[in-house]
């Protein structure tokens, strides 16, 4: 009885076992032979600890975004510095005998060129006189159009631009230079509104080519300040109040203009998520209780001369208010376009 136990017992063992091994081989295969190679030297529960996620991309900030690349200021005078150019102290800003550019060192461009460790070289072709042509394909004193100045490579463009297409100079020329009673300053109201109502199409090209020649650039657009107080209370260089009021609104409108393409601009390219954007600088009131006929204005008055009756440096920015004007580019470059900014870094 013993020995029929005996042999049964050694069956039902042998029954079990096959389908075991057979069942311990089939996992053992399975797993990857690097895998087992790892547990072997690691110790039970390897696997689970040796996995390690795979690293994220991480957005750039504005600022990272801004400065990964080259700095390139691009636009007309309030960009160029013309209110502070020294045909002496600013050769070097010539670039190869522009002198009519009037690049200035006191532009707010060395303000934040200086601010900042920009990855890749860049550059200052703003160009006093400047109009949207220039910047696309109309070559200006000498020099390429501004555009060609920009790269894949270009990771921040400032710039100044429409106030030469409405005619903003001759405009001011035609309100100091006329007799104190005339209405022709005012008289200019018609022609001003046709040239801004045509600048958002010439606004757009501009804005839609540094998106195809920089399409990783931030564009920070800056506007135009008001030259008079909100409330004048009296003449300033033959300048009436009412005549300062009809000049503060054309500014207004200008800048309205301009700030509506530049967000247009930026809702497309957000859309498309693109990486670059285009921002707005509103400076309208950047120089409240530093206007024209205040006690410290940030604009230069009125200089006239034999040559050209009204120098181009008149009612142009001073030092002062192109520390202003880099201390809002500033702050922007750093805040950003209040959105995300599709660029990542692994």
């Amino acid at each position: 009885m013993a020995a029929l136990w005996r042999r049964i017992r050694t069956r039902r063992g042998a029954l079990i076992a096959v389908p075991l091994a057979l069942v311990l081989l089939a996992a053992f295969v399975a797993v990857p032979i690097g895998m087992s190679q790892r547990c072997r030297s690691s110790g039970p529960g390897c696997r689970a600890r040796n996995i390690r996620p795979k690293p994220q991309p991480r957005a750039l900030t504005p600022l990272e975004a801004a400065t990964r690349g080259g700095y390139v200021a691009l636009g007309d005078s309030y960009s160029s510095g013309e209110g502070t150019w020294n045909p002496d102290a600013d050769r070097a800003y010539d670039n190869g005998g522009a002198d009519g550019c009037h690049r200035s060192r006191q532009s707010y461009f060395s303000t934040v060129s200086q601010a900042y460790t920009f990855a890749k070289a860049g550059g200052f072709w703003a160009c006093s006189g400047a109009r949207t042509g220039n910047l696309l394909s109309v070559a200006e004193r000498g020099e390429p159009p501004q555009i060609d100045r920009l790269t894949a490579d270009t990771s921040l463009v400032t710039l100044s631009i429409g106030g030469n297409d409405i005619g903003f100079s001759e405009i001011v020329k035609r309100c100091v230079v006329k007799l104190p009673w005339s209405s022709a300053c005012r008289d200019q109201d018609a022609g001003i509104r046709a040239r801004t109502a045509a600048l958002p199409t010439s606004l757009r090209s501009v804005l839609d080519r540094i998106a195809q020649r920089a399409p990783y650039a931030r564009v920070v657009v800056l506007g135009y300040p008001r030259p008079f107080p909100v409330r004048p209370e009296r003449s300033v260089d033959n300048i009436g109040v009412a005549d300062q009021g009809f000049l503060n609104g054309v500014v207004h409108d200008l800048d309205n203009t301009i700030s509506l393409a530049a967000r247009d601009a930026d809702r497309r390219l957000a859309a498309a998520r693109a990486p670059g954007s285009v921002e707005f600088v509103d400076t309208y009131q950047a120089f409240n209780g530093h206007e024209l006929g205040t006690g410290q204005p940030y604009l230069n008055a009125l200089d006239l001369s034999v040559s050209e009756l009204v120098e181009t440096r008149s009612f142009h920015p001073n030092s002062l208010g192109y520390l202003k004007f880099g201390e809002l580019m500033n702050r922007q470059i750093q805040a950003g376009p209040g959105r995300p900014i599709y660029q990542w870094r692994q």
